[in-house]
């Protein structure tokens, strides 16, 4: 018989800790960006590890840190066990002092308390917890939003999640063995829409630098530190729509990329915005990691 979770307890967060899932797409007229895991990638594995459905909430956690507890009970309240996976940032685990395994099914028991160190490489670790966790949603999601402030709040000690029902059978699957975040990171960027505002040389300084994540970053955007990029115009745009990967420039010539939880309109000129399929890197980005640009094809 398939066992029943019921509850995540969070006895430490770490530096910061959220629930998250796919996000809230069609919401940018009320000014509510899509947010969701910055990784979604390894959101995803996480979930197909334990038998969630991929988009299922789990918990995104920054920098490690978390002690959690789990309370796993069957419908008549006996104990029960069940099973988690770790993702995304590689970091020393343990359920009860025990190693626990990255990118694989860990099986649970009632009452068994995760812990999770500092990620070696990477910045946000994933945890899927088998029946997905359940707080209330919010505009059709349980993503935590910093920036609007939708979804559940970051996790503090002693908070309680709730947790589904099982709903797909495990995967049969040991491992699935995948490369950590690099240290260095090289992300594609299709040019424009403002790549016109900025002079040539500075075009050609924005591909060929390697800039640095400051520790001025979040789920928002990440402020690069480098050469100030020089505008051909002044003036400022009107206020215009925002993407996830849109990389901003503000006066200071030092662009900000917009990750998940971004402003849904900005009024400073985007030089170029990432490739959709280097988004889940980028959410891996920590400060003081390098980061080269190449023009998308």
């Amino acid at each position: 018989m398939d066992t029943v979770a019921r509850t995540v307890e969070i006895l430490t967060p770490g530096p910061l800790a959220t629930v998250q899932d796919l996000g809230r797409p069609g919401w940018s007229h009320l000014g509510v960006s899509r947010s969701g895991a910055a990784d979604t990638t390894s959101l995803t594995l996480a979930n197909r590890l334990v038998g969630n459905p991929e988009d299922a909430a789990g918990l995104e956690i920054t920098f490690g840190g978390l002690r959690a507890r789990l309370r796993l009970r069957r419908p008549d309240g006996t104990p029960a066990t069940g099973y988690l996976a770790l993702t995304g940032a590689p970091c020393p685990a343990t359920v009860n002092g025990r190693p626990a395994a990255l990118d694989a099914p860990v099986p649970v028991r009632d009452g068994d308390v995760l812990s999770l160190g500092m990620p070696s490489s990477g910045l946000r670790t994933y945890l899927a917890v088998r029946g997905g966790l359940t707080p209330p949603p919010a505009l059709g999601s349980r993503a935590t939003d910093l920036l609007s402030g939708t979804g559940p709040a970051p996790l503090r000690a002693g908070d309680t999640l709730p947790l589904g029902d099982p709903t797909h059978p495990m995967p049969g699957v040991d491992h699935a063995p995948r490369s950590a975040p690099p240290t260095e990171f090289l992300l594609r960027v299709w040019p424009g829409p403002r790549d016109d505002w900025f002079e040539e040389p500075s075009l050609k300084t924005f591909f060929t630098t390697r800039w640095e994540a400051t520790s001025k970053s979040n789920r928002i955007g990440i402020r690069l530190a480098g050469p100030a990029l020089r505008r051909c115009r002044t003036g400022e745009l009107p206020a215009e729509g925002m993407v996830r990967g849109a990389l901003q420039v503000p006066p200071n010539g030092l662009p900000v990329l917009f990750l998940t939880d971004h402003p849904v309109t900005g009024g400073y000129p985007v030089i170029g915005v990432v490739h959709e399929d280097d988004l889940p890197l980028a959410g891996q980005i920590p400060p003081g990691a390098g980061i080269r640009f190449s023009a998308a094809r």
